[in-house]
C-alpha cells in the first residue's frame, strides 16, 4: 500500500475509493486549509525516497513518542501508552517503515490505536496492519472523515476504556469527536490538540480551528472540563515533541479554561 495517496498538508492517507485528486476533504473543511501551492499529494514510497524516516524516543515523564523526521505535514508525534493488555498508540503519523515497526516492537509492540481527531489520522490503517490488524478507535461523531477502510472501531458516548487503565474521553473540542486519553498509571491525559499545550507550557488552549484562528465555543469547553473532572491527572501530553505540562496539569487546565473564557466576554 506504499502508493496510496497522502495529503501533503494534513498528512492523512486516503484509500482508493475515497480519493479525489482535486481536493483533500479534510483540508477543504474550515478547520484546516489547502496548501498555498494548491492540493498536493505524496505516498509512503515518495516520503521514503525524499529521506523521511520514523523516530521513536522518550517523551518525559514516562512515555515514548513516535514521530517523523524531517517533519511531514502538521508535524505531530504520537504516543506509546503502556499498560495491562498491551500498548496503545494514541494518535498517529503519516509515515511508517520497517525500522520504526522494529523500534516499536522493542517497546512491546501495539495492541490498539486511538485517534484524537481527523487531522491526526495519518497512516493509521498502515499502522494497524503492521501490528496485526489491531483496532483503531475513532469516535463515531467523526465517521465522515475516515478516508480509508480497515479495522476502524467507531465508538459512541462520552467515555470508553479500550484497555485496562487507558480510557478515551470524548471532549468534543476542535471536532465533535475530539478525544483525549486518560492514562491512569501515569496520572496523565494525552490530548493531541484537543487541549493543546502552548509555548508557555504552564498552560493549554482550545480552538475550533488552529490555522484559521477560529475560537472554540464556551459551551464546548465547559462540557469538556466536566467530562475530565472525575479523572485524576498531574501531566498533560500535547500533540508535539516537548509540548508537555509536566506537573499540576489539572489545575493548569482549569486555569487555562478560565483565562480563555474570560477573553470571550
Amino acid at each position: 500500500m506504499t502508493e496510496l495517496p497522502i495529503c501533503r498538508t494534513c498528512g492523512v492517507q486516503y484509500g482508493a475509493a475515497s480519493f479525489d485528486a482535486r481536493t483533500c476533504a479534510i483540508c477543504a473543511d474550515e478547520r484546516q486549509y489547502t496548501g498555498w501551492d494548491g492540493q498536493r499529494w505524496t505516498t509512503l514510497a515518495g516520503l521514503s525516497a525524499a529521506g523521511h524516516h520514523g523516530v521513536v524516543r522518550p517523551e518525559p515523564p514516562g512515555l515514548w513518542g513516535v514521530g517523523v523526521e524531517p517533519a511531514v505535514a502538521i508535524g505531530q508525534r504520537a504516543l506509546i501508552v503502556p499498560g495491562e493488555g498491551g500498548n496503545v498508540l494514541f494518535d498517529c503519523v503519516p509515515y511508517l517503515d520497517d525500522r520504526t515497526v522494529a523500534a516499536v516492537h522493542e517497546h512491546g509492540g501495539l495492541a490498539s490505536i486511538a485517534i484524537s481527531h481527523p487531522h491526526f489520522y495519518g497512516a493509521m490503517i498502515e499502522w494497524s496492519r503492521a501490528f496485526g490488524d489491531i483496532p483503531v478507535y475513532v469516535h463515531a461523531a467523526d465517521r465522515q472523515w475516515v478516508k480509508r477502510h480497515g479495522n476502524v472501531r467507531l465508538w459512541d458516548g462520552e467515555t470508553l476504556e479500550i484497555l485496562p487503565g487507558r480510557t478515551l474521553i470524548n471532549c468534543g473540542v476542535h471536532f465533535p469527536g475530539g478525544t483525549v486519553l486518560h492514562w491512569a498509571a501515569g496520572s496523565a491525559l494525552c490530548t493531541g490538540d484537543i487541549f493543546t499545550v502552548v509555548m508557555d507550557r504552564r498552560w493549554v488552549s482550545f480552538m475550533y480551528s488552529y490555522p484559521n484562528l477560529i475560537p472554540e465555543r464556551p459551551s464546548v469547553i465547559t462540557r469538556a472540563l466536566s467530562l475530565v473532572e472525575p479523572f485524576e491527572f498531574d501531566t498533560i501530553y500535547g500533540g508535539w515533541w516537548g509540548r508537555v505540562v509536566r506537573s499540576g496539569a489539572k489545575a493548569a487546565l482549569t486555569a487555562s479554561a478560565e483565562r480563555y473564557l474570560s477573553r470571550l466576554d
